[in-house]
């Protein structure tokens, strides 16, 4: 069935429109976008006061499927996207087996087009088991469906292991992403090395740790002319590096998370394991660096490295728990709470984050409005009082810091390839 989405303010960064309009959808894709739209027996959507932008892309989740159903599975992930207003996810590889062959990414298309809600699409590891050894078949893997490398979770250590994975990524035009992070610099840490840990008797994880591993692979990038991204970007040091490499015309991007723009260490309550994920929460320093390289356009994308894990194992010893929050719900209303209604960016530019920038990195063909487009719109409210009750997740998971945050502003609606799949009830 046609829809028609009524009266909105249309925010496009990718054809630059910013004004009242509807916009028609037929056949599953973008067929206008101007005033007084109508069609046959289409499903009318009154958007009047919200903002109707394109499919919002998080370029970086993880949906635990296959092997560790518990946390999360392709299907609940994908539920808790579209609660979040995104239409599109890229799945990281770290999956047991790991996605490093055709086989696996093959599964999680197929899985994904019978499962899931959302668009969903496979990241390949880097080297084989994510071991950082061997390279991966990364070639298979793109014929498979792959749309990037990375064996996030794990940095590749070796620096001749990382410049062939870049030079093999070249050749076949995919973006590397690496989790960076100097194995021996934080090895044993479990929060950010500061007064904090100190106070807490907890080994911290220095921001070293990470700008090492930035300078490098910025040094192979140079080398091997890939296109390089930095996952999860949380330190001073790193966005400055990363604003020095584009200005250089290297081919360098990087997104962060909003817990990194949001959370710093010293706001962090003791020992709670909500706040324990990779990068750690970081100085308020280093915290306010991510926010000016949101502003200044060295940070492309948001991404919320959805991380979900059990109860049963969260709910540990802070020493022994594992990494990770969820974030796919709560990201597009702390983006307007934190960046935007204190004026630090527009709302052109959020849309921008969540849209055109990810898809810059990924080419996936989304993240417009264009006619011709898939038809995926994500329509929220800059003002809507909402509560988050991580009980209420779709998520299979409860590992969130922002548990009965009260927001203002978040999605209203989630439309994927011409579907209303999701809507604020």
């Amino acid at each position: 069935m046609p829809i028609v989405i009524k009266n909105g303010r249309v925010i496009d960064p990718a054809s630059h429109t910013d004004r009242i309009a509807d916009v028609l959808i037929v056949d599953g894709r973008i067929a206008g976008v101007a005033p007084n739209l109508s069609s046959p027996r289409a499903e009318v959507f009154d958007a009047a006061g919200m903002v109707v932008a394109p499919g919002f892309i998080d370029m970086h989740v993880h949906l635990r499927e296959p092997g560790f159903e518990h946390a999360e599975t392709i299907e609940s992930g994908s539920r808790a996207a579209a609660a979040g207003g995104f239409t599109s996810v890229c799945a990281m590889p770290n999956t047991k087996p790991v996605n490093d062959s055709a086989t696996v990414t093959s599964y999680i298309v197929e899985r994904a087009r019978r499962r899931a809600v959302v668009n969903v699409f496979p990241i390949g590891a880097i080297t084989k088991g994510s071991a950082g050894e061997e390279l991966a078949a990364i070639g298979a893997m793109k014929a498979a469906g792959a749309v990037a490398i990375s064996d996030d979770g794990q940095p590749v250590m070796n620096a001749r292991v990382m410049r062939r994975a870049m030079e093999f990524a070249r050749s076949y035009d995919l973006p590397i992403i690496q989790h960076c992070e100097d194995l021996n610099l934080s090895a044993g840490g479990d929060m950010h090395e500061g007064a904090k840990s100190v106070r807490w008797g907890l080994r911290g994880i220095p921001a070293a740790s990470e700008d090492v591993m930035v300078a490098r692979d910025l040094v192979l990038a140079q080398l091997t002319g890939a296109r390089y991204h930095v996952a999860h970007i949380s330190t001073r040091n790193a966005v400055g590096m990363v604003d020095y490499a584009r200005q250089q015309r290297l081919a360098v991007t990087c997104e962060t998370t909003p817990h990194h723009f949001t959370l710093c260490d010293e706001e962090m309550p003791a020992y709670d394991s909500n706040y324990k994920m990779k990068p750690p929460l970081r100085s308020g320093c280093d915290r306010g660096a991510v926010v000016d390289g949101i502003v200044a356009g060295t940070v492309s994308a948001i991404a919320t490295d959805h991380a979900p894990h059990p109860g049963s194992e969260k709910m540990q010893e802070f020493e022994r728990c594992p990494f990770g929050i969820i974030g796919l719900e709560t990201a597009l209303a702390l983006a307007l709470e934190e960046l935007v209604h204190p004026g630090k960016i527009t709302l052109n530019r959020m849309v921008e984050l969540f849209t055109t920038g990810p898809e810059s990195v990924m080419r996936l063909g989304r993240g417009t409005l264009e006619p011709g487009a898939p038809g995926d719109v994500t329509i929220f409210s800059t003002e809507v009082s909402w509560t988050y009750d991580v009980n209420q997740s779709h998520s299979r998971s409860r590992n969130s810091p922002f548990h009965g945050r009260t927001f203002r502003g978040g999605p209203v609606a989630t439309v994927v390839n011409g579907e209303i799949v999701w809507r604020r009830t």
